[in-house]
């Protein structure tokens, strides 16, 4: 089908979709999670095929991004229905103003309307547009990367198979780039655009539509251990943000230490990173260091270990890579995070409550944190059910966003016959 009538026929389901009440809409969630259960083999057939090329393109760690699992089907299919079960913004009631004339005014929570996804890799991002979209009301557009084409084929038939006669508010594009500047261009018909990914992709997005958008994904995440930080817990917070799932945006990036701990940390680090690849059998971190921490990992005999050129604190690894600086102060790691920081997620780890507050009140993030790691910048983790993903700008959402995000609202005035002269 010609993208355009695929926005067209989406477009005329938005409208179908914001009148239905809270309970048909989680019946429709419910029938979709029974559908993914129903059709897991199906599911994991299709997903091999991804898996087969991903391998052959050797793409590394972004292949654990695109595994469908019989237990990660189950998981998505818990989450939709964890969905189904939140609380429906649409039709809430924000504000009530009764005029001097007696016309009665409310600003009411509705639905936002057509919704257009362009994201990578992970399929489950998928169901988790398509079900939140729907709760909120929504109609979605969702364009999804390649190497994942056969498993959101797959997961797109499914949804469409349990939605019925509301099934047209889905839809999977399969769009040139000539054809996606077309798309940036449907404002009036596309509501609200969201990239989710690289910066590369959000860059591209951000920087081509006339629709307007909301940001998310891209990350370089910090985290600064201070001199009052308690050692074994900041050595147990560092390896999860950095191991635990590499290829998320949440992950650790940057790690900065304070001068007076730096050689006393990276010893526990180091060795908690190799107890860790003898227990979790993932590779070895390759770590970009500079100068202090350099000579104390070389001494310490880490491999492998590189020097830090001038990209380093600019990047965004999702890999078993990470940078290292060394700094004199918390100043100083204010400073770097104020410089290199995309605005994801940024930590302290301190045992000292003045600079923990400091931290928290002058890192300019979305999510920041005390003494926590930050694989905890998700949506389910917040109480939000699942999530679109992590807004890095200011305007209408930041942070996790899901349903109340997926919304906007408009004013209701009733009366009996006031006019104005």
């Amino acid at each position: 089908m010609d993208f355009r009538d695929q926005v067209h026929k989406a477009k005329i389901a938005s409208r179908k979709m914001a009148i239905l009440s809270a309970e048909e809409k989680n019946t429709l969630l419910r029938k979709i999670a029974m559908a993914l259960r129903e059709n897991s083999e199906f599911l994991e057939r299709e997903n091999a095929k991804d898996i087969h090329e991903a391998e052959k393109a050797n793409l590394g760690p972004m292949i654990d991004r695109l595994l469908l699992t019989k237990e990660r089907i189950e998981g998505i299919a818990r989450d939709t229905e964890k969905v189904a079960e939140l609380k429906d913004f649409v039709g809430e009631v924000l504000y009530e103003h009764t005029h001097a004339n007696g016309m009665k005014i409310q600003k009411v929570r509705v639905s936002m309307g057509l919704i257009c996804m362009i994201y990578e890799s992970r399929p489950n991002v998928t169901v988790d547009a398509a079900v939140l979209s729907l709760k909120s009301g929504n109609a979605v557009l969702l364009k999804g990367g390649k190497e994942a084409m056969h498993s959101n084929l797959a997961l797109i038939k499914i949804m469409k198979d349990a939605l019925l006669k509301y099934s047209e508010a889905i839809q999977l594009l399969s769009i040139s780039r000539e054809e996606m500047g077309e798309l940036f261009k449907m404002k009036g018909k596309i509501d609200l655009l969201i990239p989710r990914g690289g910066k590369g992709l959000i860059d591209f997005v951000t920087e081509n539509s006339r629709i307007p958008v909301i940001a998310t994904g891209a990350s370089v995440v910090h985290t600064f251990v201070d001199e009052f930080a308690d050692l074994d817990m900041a050595v147990n917070i560092c390896v999860n943000e950095k191991v635990r799932r590499v290829a998320v945006c949440n992950v650790l990036d940057t790690l900065l230490l304070h001068e007076k701990i730096a050689e006393k940390f990276l010893k526990k680090f180091t060795e908690a990173f190799h107890e860790s690849v003898r227990m979790r059998k993932h590779p070895e971190i390759e770590i970009f260091a500079d100068k202090k921490s350099f000579e104390v990992l070389k001494n310490l005999k880490y491999e492998p270990l590189q020097k830090v050129d001038s990209e380093s604190y600019d990047t965004e690894w999702l890999d078993y890579k990470m940078s290292i600086r060394v700094v004199s102060d918390l100043d100083e790691a204010l400073l770097h995070i104020r410089e290199h920081s995309l605005g994801h997620s940024e930590s302290i780890v301190t045992m000292n409550a003045e600079n923990a507050k400091r931290f928290l009140d002058e890192v300019d993030a979305a999510c920041v944190y005390h003494n926590v790691s930050t694989c905890f910048s998700d949506g389910a983790e917040f109480g939000l059910g699942a999530e679109i993903g992590i807004s890095t700008q200011k305007l209408h959402a930041r942070g996790p966003f899901a349903l109340e995000a997926l919304t906007s609202t408009k004013w209701m005035v009733k009366g009996e016959g006031q006019v104005r002269w």
